[in-house]
């Protein structure tokens, strides 16, 4: 290797500002082909995104609209998660674009839409190098406006525009994450009444967004079939719960967009742990192994479905135990999420099985009546979480929703939701034999009600007995 034989002229110089340096400007902004990508869309989306639109139109009056897709918060430092849109947004536009902002201005019929979003700095443009988040030096050929245009099937204008479109809106109802400091001071708070709206709205998916979903619990079979698959290698490994975990979440960005939620892997007395997603336990060979995982596909609606697997492929006396109880009450719930059911009848009916069994059990102080009793619920403390919820662009979806339309709602044909009994019985707790403590059971399943008003288990493709369970475990392996 020929090495210099004097310092470089800039040698002890702070390095130069590439901005302010005219040669290097006139070479990087020369010599490039032209490339053009249409926008990143789901086949469907910009349709069922524009009978979104209508939806809410019909719902709210004649009001000014603006819903902001959001940005990606800051993980540490000059670095972000990955961004991952507002939900509103998505439903109401078909895609997710950072820094966006959707207007729906009245019309007297209904409402015209503009997106208001930054276009990508191509060659020949200061930020084309300059800026990491919009320059395609960094991020690579992206959509143009005309190409969101064109696949949107609507207006789309430059983000610069925004700000003056905002001023000549009276009195608009805001949905989503509001930018940047400086949009504040046009003094646009959320509104609920906005949010309410599209939470009820969304709580009935179309058909589109029911194949959307479908997509995703079929990726989420695959990817539990992985996790099984892995789970000879992880009980070898020191934080097994880890490697299984990083198994799905692999499987969920090959096969969707990602994970839903962060993936529940619990073994053993970290299967109790409602939200264990810090998964930095050993896999235990002869206790449950509890799997909570749902791929978002890449419209971003996600599936939701946990089942409780026997690591060796055989379940031990106490956790067969425990999820022959917990199958019971599964099965309760789902023969009672029927079209016109109240949405807690499912609840109730997983519960009562639930607080049978512990009485027979002998865990219970007081009879099953009163456990159940709204005065008592001492069979809660082993469940202290419902038996399931909306599911859809949200793990939790339509969260924004009033009582009276969500819990206080019948079910209804458009409806997919989850339910999810469990028993959690906690390593430390001493109201529980030595033999159950450390034991954590859950089973969820995704469930449409069709527009017939009959019941479709999304999930059904996974098994739910222990012994068809221990059969499939042993067949991935």
């Amino acid at each position: 290797m020929t090495l210099l034989a004097h310092k470089p002229p800039y040698s002890g110089q702070l390095k130069p500002k590439l901005s302010e340096v005219p040669a290097f400007v006139e070479m990087i902004g020369q010599g490039w082909r032209a490339e053009r990508r249409p926008a990143p869309l789901v086949p469907g989306a910009a349709a069922a995104a524009a009978k979104h639109r209508a939806l809410l139109s019909d719902a709210i009056g004649q009001r000014d609209i603006v819903v902001f897709c959001g940005h990606a918060p800051v993980r540490n430092n000059d670095c972000n998660f990955d961004f991952r849109g507002d939900s509103n947004f998505i439903w109401l536009v078909g895609a997710q674009v950072e820094f966006a902002a959707l207007v729906m201005r009245p019309n007297g019929a209904g409402h015209d839409a503009t997106l208001y979003l930054t276009p990508p700095a191509k060659p020949g443009e200061r930020d084309f190098f300059a800026s990491a988040a919009y320059g395609e030096l960094w991020v690579g050929p992206s959509a143009a406006l005309e190409d969101w245009q064109e696949g949107l099937g609507m207006d789309v204008q430059n983000y610069t525009a925004f700000e003056a479109a905002l001023g000549k809106l009276a009195d608009p109802l805001v949905s989503g994450t509001v930018p940047s400091d400086e949009l504040a001071a046009f003094h646009v708070p959320a509104s609920a009444e906005l949010d309410k709206t599209l939470a009820h709205l969304r709580m009935f998916k179309d058909e589109w967004e029911v194949a959307q979903l479908r997509e995703a619990v079929d990726a989420s079979v695959g990817g539990f079939a992985a996790v099984a698959g892995a789970v000879p290698q992880a009980m070898r490994m020191p934080r097994g719960e880890r490697w299984l975990q990083g198994t799905f979440d692999r499987h969920a960005r090959a096969w969707g967009n990602g994970v839903g939620y962060a993936t529940i892997v619990g073994s053993g007395p970290h299967a109790p742990t409602l939200h264990w997603v810090r998964c930095d336990g050993d896999i235990i060979p002869d206790m449950p192994l509890l799997l909570d995982m749902g791929v978002e596909a890449n419209s971003y609606y996600t599936a939701d479905v946990t089942r409780t697997i026997p690591p060796t492929g055989e379940f031990s006396p106490a956790g067969r135990r425990v999820h022959d109880l917990v199958e019971a009450s599964h099965r309760a719930g789902l023969a009672a999420a029927v079209d016109g059911a109240h949405f807690l009848d499912f609840h109730y009916a997983s519960m009562e099985v639930l607080a049978q069994g512990l009485h027979d059990w002998g865990l219970l102080p007081v009879s099953v009546d009163e456990a159940l009793s709204p005065e008592g619920q001492q069979h809660r403390r082993y469940i202290v979480c419902g038996v399931g919820h909306h599911l859809g662009l949200d793990v939790h979806d339509c969260a924004k929703s009033d009582v009276e339309r969500y819990d206080g709602a019948n079910l209804a044909p458009g409806m997919v939701f989850t339910v999810e009994p469990g028993l959690y019985f906690h390593a430390n707790d001493l109201t529980v034999p030595p033999e159950l403590r450390g034991v954590g059971v859950r089973i969820e399943d995704d469930v449409w009600i069709r527009p017939d008003g009959t019941q479709e288990v999304l999930s059904a493709a996974l098994p739910i007995s222990a012994g068809e369970l221990e059969a499939w475990t042993k067949a991935q392996q």
